[in-house]
């Protein structure tokens, strides 16, 4: 009898301690599934009617017509005659270096960003806050752009050897680096940015045509013929190959031919940059025969008078291009750039749903996070809506009156007018 008292004591006992360290544990608050219902929703490749999107626990749990969601216990958000899509994936942003608010970022659109130029972090966000990718700092040589400008602190990186490439390498990428980035600029375009004050005694003239208040007079370069540095070539070898034994792309800053065919022989994957000088028709051959990815940043470039006829070389090429319009450059908005949508159209010959499709689903597979960018089973809730028809102006964008950010709710223009919220 003493026994069996003592076996059911230690039962009891253990049952206690396993309840104990079961109740220590933290306990994941689950989000309220919210089924939302809109006249167009954009699913990040084709435009749909008829069709609501069911969010559970950060994640679409399902896309489907409207009939096909009946009584559920979930709370309803119907837009109305509204434009559903996934948010902006913003791929050539200079966030933390120019010290932009990502909160401000976010409410304008965009719910992911790549950093390319700036401190390196490992990628946070998207659970309510801004997605943020880093290349960390850019590899450049010893001088080179864009030391003079702006010195070295968390913006660049200067290398000599092959070995303190690779080692530069290996450092960005243990320390969150998606992507590398280098600097293959040695000044002196007309019209470009960064060659403000350093140039070779040109006058900037901005595109034929362009009369956007948006953008502010061209500075004049100085009479300065000196360049500044460049990696050499087995350098710039040595940082590509580095890169693609740990999976990572590498993007160049050019905007010349020189910088361009450096980086075509040493087989980089993406100019972050369509460049501003004019480069010739062989080397733009070469690019798209190696596959190599062009980073638009028209709106931001568009004083220079390259522009132009590279976007339309390149999109008779079929080149592939990517959205990305410099956030934190000074005639930029702090989001969507619907004047970027614009010149993907015009100039680059895109048809609306393809610049939709390029700066949502294309570019989430394009920094190989599975279904970013898309409105599917499984894929992150990150969605952005715009009251209307968004086919009629891309410039409703740049504002949108819904946005969410990994199943959380960050702005709701809907509430007070065509939003019906309720549960059943």
């Amino acid at each position: 009898m003493k026994i069996l008292l003592k076996l059911v004591l230690k039962i009891i006992l253990l049952r206690f301690l396993f309840l104990t360290a079961i109740a220590s544990f933290p306990v994941m608050a689950e989000q309220t599934p919210v089924l939302i219902h809109a006249a167009r929703v954009f699913d990040g490749t084709n435009m749909r009617t008829n069709t609501s999107v069911l969010v559970i626990n950060g994640k679409i749990a399902q896309i489907d017509s409207r009939e096909e969601f009946k009584s559920s216990p979930v709370k309803v958000i119907d837009l109305g005659d509204a434009t559903l899509l996934p948010g902006f994936i913003e791929l050539h942003a200079h966030l933390a270096f120019q010290h932009i608010p990502a909160d401000v970022v976010l409410r304008h659109g965009i719910t992911t960003l790549r950093d390319v130029g700036g401190p390196l972090h490992q990628p946070y966000g998207g659970d309510g806050s801004l997605r943020v990718l880093t290349s960390g700092p850019i590899i450049t040589a010893v001088n080179g752009y864009p030391i003079p400008g702006m010195g070295a602190d968390n913006i660049a990186v200067p290398v000599a050897t092959e070995e303190q490439a690779r080692a530069t390498v290996n450092k960005l990428i243990a320390g969150g680096a998606v992507v590398i980035k280098v600097a293959l600029e040695p000044g002196g375009e007309v019209g470009a940015p960064w060659a403000s004050g350093h140039g070779h005694g040109h006058e900037d003239k901005p595109v034929a045509g362009h009369d956007d208040p948006h953008h502010q007079p061209a500075h004049k370069t100085t009479d300065s013929k000196m360049a500044w540095p460049l990696l050499p070539e087995n350098i710039v070898k040595a940082i590509v190959d580095e890169a693609h034994k740990h999976h990572r792309k590498v993007a160049a800053h050019i905007g010349e031919e020189k910088g361009a065919e450096l980086a075509i022989n040493a087989g980089i994957d993406e100019w972050a940059h369509v460049p501003c000088d004019v480069i010739s028709e062989p080397l733009l051959k070469k690019a798209v025969a190696q596959q190599v990815k062009i980073v638009t940043t028209i709106d931001t470039l568009s004083k220079c008078p390259g522009i132009t006829h590279n976007v339309n070389r390149l999109a008779a090429l079929d080149a592939e291009f990517l959205y990305g319009a410099e956030v934190a450059h000074p005639d930029i908005p702090w989001g969507i750039d619907a004047q970027e949508l614009i010149y993907m159209m015009h100039m680059a010959k895109m048809q609306p749903m393809e610049v939709l499709h390029t700066a949502t689903q294309k570019a989430g597979r394009y920094l190989n996070i599975p279904l970013l960018g898309t409105l599917q089973s499984g894929a992150p809730a990150d969605m952005i809506a715009v009251k209307g028809d968004l086919s009629h102006s891309f410039k409703t964008l740049e504002y949108p009156d819904l946005v969410m950010s990994g199943g959380k709710i960050i702005v709701n223009n809907f509430v007070n007018e065509q939003s019906v919220l309720r549960s059943y």
